[in-house]
């Protein structure tokens, strides 16, 4: 029986690129959420393979990854050339909230139980080679790097890894980005605003992780602060730099690290 009220799959017949398309309506997000699936060819409903979910930034949603870093032809591509094992990219909005909903509670709204639960819950329900024991990671960039270490290190029992690209390390940089007040995010604890809390809070139970920024990118100090402080605290990281900027030729160019990142802890 289905956890959802409703949930909608794209039809094979229709589907290219090894992609599909899930919809479902979640009492976490009061409405529905996307999800934009890539699934390795061959694939069998006896196969567990891991599922890396990535995380968009602001203004995007579900097709991002895919339609604007062809995400999916890289990993299909180094899938063939055994340059990484078989898995799912599990590609969701983040509840189309505003201009970004930062992945975090608020307005009534669960976004990071929406991807902390439902959307492992939606691959298990419609995508053979997605079970209850896939292995998960979650990565992200800008926005999405902020939920992906901040739900990564808070859910450390659920993934085996976590990686930040261009990542916003405290909620107050989202100024950059979003037309929200800051007041409309601002949660109870700080821990849930900012990145190094909540590494520090969870520094016992982390699980491996990794971040990486571009050289000429608007958050490059904050991501270089970071990983000077993570440094003085002796929590255990990767931290790269690169050329590039805060833009997607960056982003569909330095996944391929995180995968690998990934690929490491199967």
């Amino acid at each position: 029986m289905s956890v959802f009220r409703s949930i909608e799959v794209s039809d094979p017949q229709f589907e290219s690129n090894n992609l599909r398309f899930i919809t479902v309506k979640t009492a976490n997000l009061k409405g529905r959420g996307d999800i934009c699936v890539y699934v390795p060819p061959g694939t069998s409903s006896a196969c567990t393979l891991p599922i890396v979910i990535l995380l968009h930034g602001a203004y995007g949603s579900a097709w991002n990854w895919t339609y604007q870093a062809g995400v999916h032809l890289k990993v299909d591509e180094l899938i063939r050339n055994n340059d990484l094992p078989p898995m799912i990219l599990a590609m969701p909005s983040d509840g189309m909230w505003g201009d970004g909903s930062a992945y975090m509670p608020h307005d009534n709204l669960n976004f990071e139980k929406w991807i902390v639960d439902d959307v492992h819950n939606a691959l298990i329900e419609t995508i053979k080679g997605a079970t209850a024991d896939s292995p998960l990671f979650i990565a992200g960039l800008s926005l999405g790097g902020f939920g992906a270490l901040k739900l990564g290190a808070k859910y450390n029992k659920k993934f085996r890894a976590m990686s930040g690209l261009s990542s916003v390390t405290s909620l107050a940089q989202i100024k950059f980005f979003v037309e929200e007040p800051l007041k409309s995010y601002c949660q109870v604890n700080i821990i849930d605003e900012d990145v190094l809390a909540t590494l520090k809070h969870y520094r016992k139970e982390l699980p491996p992780f990794r971040f990486d920024c571009g050289d000429d990118d608007l958050l490059v100090k904050y991501n270089r602060e970071l990983h000077r402080q993570l440094q003085n605290e002796g929590i255990q990281h990767l931290y790269e730099e690169y050329k590039g900027g805060h833009e997607w030729s960056y982003w569909a160019t330095r996944i391929v690290s995180t995968l690998k990142f990934f690929a490491a802890y199967l």
